[in-house]
């Protein structure tokens, strides 16, 4: 992203992320990405990680992503991009699709902020009597981290990738309160960068189960951070928000089911 734009770049949201393998100590991995297209201020990034078992040399696809970065100016305004060289055919279909991609997750986050509002005006929380249903009250936790200079850019703001580890750490516990066992993630859902944090920022991490799906289950979280003076006065600022799907398996790698759970 940096390469293209000429300038420092700052991640704004990552698409839908799918995890096809899980990666292992000892496994070769591999990090590919490139600028798929450039849109006026804001560009999107396709990532793709291979993972490869050095016994027996098979390579298979652990995840693909799609970035979108914008480029960080240095005084005020927004930096206009220079539109993408395409050079094969490959590029050209990554350049159609990305278009496609950008609309469907505008879309996707208006139809979520519709369903929100309608919410909200309904006030009553309605009821829900399931025999055997867990509360959501007991999935709850909350983890608090400390950026340090490690968990930063040359700037000085936390990696996005940082953030995600904490968040998938902290959703796997609340998810392993409900299958007492050891969650496998499957995806990352509207990973979006509200705002960012800094190296000294105190950041609160809250995860909840939503809802489950017979064999599998959403945790939401909602990333927090404070700095020194808004830690005294409790005044947050909301920097991430994302919703993460597990799934378990036993040991011959059937799918456990999760019980229903009320909110």
């Amino acid at each position: 992203a940096e390469k293209h734009a000429g300038v420092s770049c700052v991640t704004a949201s990552m698409d839908d992320i799918q995890f096809e393998e899980a990666a292992r100590v000892g496994q070769i991995i591999t990090i590919k990405a490139k600028v798929n297209r450039a849109f006026k201020t804001s560009m999107e990034v396709g990532i793709k990680v291979t993972v490869q078992d050095v016994l027996t040399n098979v390579e298979k696809i652990v995840s693909v992503a799609y970035a979108t970065y914008v480029a960080k100016p240095v005084g005020a305004g927004k930096i206009e991009l220079e539109p993408v060289k395409l050079l094969s055919r490959e590029d050209h279909l990554e350049h159609s699709l990305a278009i496609e991609r950008r609309r469907i997750r505008l879309g996707y986050e208006q139809v979520f902020q519709n369903l929100m509002q309608e919410s909200n005006k309904e006030g009553d929380y309605y009821s829900f009597e399931e025999e055997g249903a867990v509360s959501t009250d007991l999935t709850h936790v909350q983890s608090i981290e400390l950026v340090q200079p490690p968990h930063a850019n040359h700037h000085g703001n936390t990696f996005g990738g940082q953030i995600m580890a904490w968040m998938e750490t902290v959703a796997s516990i609340s998810a392993s309160r409900l299958c007492r066992s050891y969650p496998i993630l499957k995806s990352v859902n509207m990973f979006k960068f509200w705002g960012p944090s800094i190296v000294g920022d105190r950041l609160v991490f809250n995860a909840i189960v939503n809802n489950t799906f017979q064999n599998s289950v959403e945790v939401g979280v909602r990333v927090e951070a404070y700095n020194c003076e808004e830690w005294i006065k409790n005044q947050a600022r909301h920097i991430n928000s994302a919703f993460l799907i597990f799934n378990t398996v036993n040991d011959k790698g059937e799918l456990l089911t999760f019980p229903r759970i009320k909110p």
